[in-house]
């Protein structure tokens, strides 16, 4: 185990939307300064950290300057380049390390893990062709649901499939990319975990969310979740044993279904997660910070939540509604800093305080 960064040392940061932002103030409150590698200009992170650097993945010399300024690299996002990330491994640590990111950057590979761990999934099928679907749909069956094995996000890249005369439509939909199908489940709700492992392995989880989505965007995550008990231990389980195996550091965000049969993965985030920003508000050291103590070799703090939350995520126009949010009570507004609203785009979010956890 490498020696923990000393407060001052610069954490880089590979992207400069909102979960960068977020790093970034979690790092400073803990004394590090942030550098950020982002290729679109003026990104919302570049408001709150100690330098920017603009320039694309391909750029090798501003990779190198890059690496060369700072002390450790981490990431907002999944799909960074492999070559990039070739360049920059050969000159500072990346953590979380590049089998989460192979993992999670491919659905197929990622549900094969999850399964070679023993963890059960949505029935799943690659398709690269017509004849690959037809025969995913004699397997699986209808209704099920064509992604783009990379990319998506959001509910981008999927096409659902209602009947096997669906097929055609599904399939252009994918413009060619190679993609996988996964079969229908009956599900309740969906939770998600969020949990840290530090470079010694030690693991601390959060209290399972309950996400609600619209129009395959997270709406709202609701802590507590409807669990039992033994749901509640099971989720956590879950997520230590993908952590453990990945040999992880920093924060994860684990999807999970809610049914008859058990607990199953939907799919997996190397990162800090939107369904995790209730912590910012219902847990002394919220996920961000958490995250900057992993990568930084610090101790993790204690995930236990002080209080019930809910937060809503502000999407495109509902900025517009931050006059009359500012004058709730026990509402905490967090917002992205983003100039322009439009449709789907996540402008910042609000997280309701509902009170005081009990037991």
């Amino acid at each position: 185990m490498t020696e923990p960064l000393a407060t001052g040392a610069t954490i880089g940061i590979l992207g400069g939307g909102q979960l960068g932002r977020m790093l970034s103030v979690a790092a400073a409150r803990l004394g590090f300064r942030t550098h950020i590698y982002e290729p679109a200009a003026r990104p919302p992170a570049a408001d709150v950290a100690h330098a920017v650097t603009t320039a694309p993945y391909e750029d090798e010399a501003a990779l190198r300057a890059f690496a060369s300024a700072v002390d450790v690299i981490t990431y907002e996002f999944e799909n960074i380049p492999t070559a990039a990330l070739d360049l920059l491994e050969a000159h500072r640590p990346i953590r979380p390390g590049r089998r989460a990111l192979a993992v999670s950057q491919d659905r197929i590979a990622e549900k094969d893990f999850l399964t070679g761990l023993g963890l059960s999934t949505a029935p799943y099928a690659g398709v690269d062709s017509a004849q690959d679907l037809e025969a995913a749909i004699a397997r699986i069956g209808t209704p099920a649901i064509l992604k783009t094995t990379r990319l998506g996000y959001d509910g981008k890249g999927q096409a659902r499939l209602r009947a096997p005369a669906d097929a055609a439509a599904a399939l252009a939909a994918m413009q060619g990319a190679p993609a996988v199908l996964e079969g229908f489940v009956d599900f309740s709700h969906e939770v998600s975990v969020i949990a840290a492992r530090g470079p010694g392995g030690e693991v601390a989880a959060y209290d399972p969310g309950e996400n609600v989505h619209r129009d395959g965007i997270l709406h709202t995550t609701t802590v507590p979740a409807r669990l039992s008990p033994a749901q509640r231990s099971d989720a956590v389980l879950i997520a230590a044993r993908i952590l453990n195996a990945l040999d992880y550091v920093g924060v994860l965000g684990v999807e999970l279904f809610v049914t008859a049969q058990g607990l199953l993965v939907n799919e997996i985030a190397p990162r800090v997660h939107n369904s995790g920003h209730w912590t910012q508000n219902g847990c002394a050291v919220d996920q961000f910070e958490q995250h900057i103590r992993a990568v930084a070799g610090w101790p993790l703090g204690d995930g236990k939540r002080h209080s019930n939350v809910v937060m809503t995520n502000l999407i495109g126009e509902e900025i517009e509604q931050v006059p009359g949010l500012a004058r709730e009570s026990m509402c905490a507004l967090h917002l992205y800093g983003k100039a322009e609203a439009r449709p789907g785009r996540k402008m910042g979010h609000v997280n309701r305080v509902n009170g005081p956890a009990r037991g």
